[in-house]
């Protein structure tokens, strides 16, 4: 079997530097889960592979969606950038601030850096959780957990945190007269707000939304999206959304990247991807998306993935969607080898050994 590498898209940034209008920078991250047997747990004999040697950047002031099946990865992409989960191997490059000049300041290794440095960064970089039943404290008020973050950090005496809880519930559509209640007395659409003003609280640079509406239901997460939209138009602020419903993801969104099975196999423009998808998943994932036009919805073909997805624990060779994949040449290339993540077109990355697909569908 021979393995291709994934290719960077950019040179390597302890050598090249980042742009200025990049924030973040992943570069080959990888986030494997040991599995332990023996009596103590103490014996390895295997590992979860989570996330596979993925690369990409976000850019200042924009919205990347990360989309794919439960399971391939999101989740543990975005924790692992924060370093909520320690990566295994690979580089988290973030660059905050630019000087007067607008040329880039230092960028700040967040895979490999010291507690002092981490905490600093935590300033600047801040997520809002899946569920808004279980990210807040249900034995503190609305006041403590929005401002358990100025506490952490210092900002402020207790009058100048009291009065900033005030200010960003208003800022999220609620009322200070919420701050004293306790979050079982709110709904989960009000409950997401809090969770973003707990977010906004020290006045990050970016926020990772880790499926923050999917939990919620339709026409309340309309709301929580033009918040998150309104918000983003008047801090400045740059997103990495996750999430797994394609409709949502192309209204926030603009990059969208792709994930399977741990690995990224589509970064595009959002309009490129939906309309000139590369790759055969991408496909198979629009193909899913219910269209409002009756006769469209009768006529568009769909793309039927068989089986299951395989085991993270045991990934296939070569290309991992090659056993589900309608046009695999198994055995042949797509079994035995990995496909590059290359650009096809200008800013249109795909791991694909046969990226012509789309005149297929």
């Amino acid at each position: 079997m021979t393995d291709v590498e994934n290719t960077s898209q950019f040179e390597s940034t302890a050598t090249g530097g980042m742009p200025a209008d990049v924030m973040l920078r992943v570069e080959n991250l990888v986030k494997e889960f040991p599995i332990n047997r023996g009596i103590f747990l103490k014996r390895k004999v295997g590992a979860v592979q989570a996330v596979s040697d993925i690369t990409f950047e976000i850019k200042r002031g924009e919205t990347l969606g990360l989309v794919g099946e439960s399971g391939c990865g999101k989740s543990t992409t975005a924790r692992s950038i924060l370093r909520l989960l320690e990566p295994t191997s690979g580089d988290v490059w973030f660059q905050s601030e630019t000087d007067d000049e607008g040329e880039p300041t230092e960028a700040i290794n967040i895979a490999t850096a010291n507690k002092d440095t981490l905490r600093e960064m935590r300033r600047e970089m801040q997520i809002v959780f899946q569920d808004p039943y279980a990210s807040l404290n249900p034995r503190m008020t609305v006041a403590g957990i929005i401002s358990e973050p100025l506490l952490v950090h210092g900002m402020g005496n207790q009058q100048e945190r009291i009065e900033r809880v005030k200010e960003l519930l208003k800022v999220v559509g609620l009322s200070p007269e919420h701050a004293n209640r306790y979050p079982h007395e709110f709904s989960g659409g009000q409950r997401q707000r809090i969770g973003i003003a707990r977010a906004l609280a020290l006045n990050p640079k970016m926020i990772v939304l880790d499926e923050p509406v999917s939990a919620l239901d339709v026409s309340i997460q309309a709301q929580v999206l033009n918040l998150l939209d309104d918000l983003q138009s008047e801090l400045g602020l740059t997103y990495l959304f996750i999430a797994h419903d394609l409709s949502v993801v192309r209204h926030i969104s603009d990059r969208v990247g792709v994930m399977y099975l741990g690995r990224m196999v589509e970064l595009a423009d959002r309009d490129a991807l939906y309309d000139e998808p590369m790759h055969p998943y991408t496909h198979a994932l629009l193909s899913a998306v219910p269209i409002p036009d009756p006769e469209l919805e009768r006529n568009r073909q769909r793309v039927i993935l068989e089986g299951d997805i395989p085991s993270p624990a045991n990934p296939p060779p070569g290309c991992r969607f090659h056993t589900r994949c309608p046009i695999a040449q198994a055995p042949g290339i797509c079994s035995e080898v990995v496909p590059e993540f290359r650009e096809m077109t200008p800013d249109h990355f795909v791991a694909c050994h046969f990226p012509e697909v789309k005149k297929l569908f």
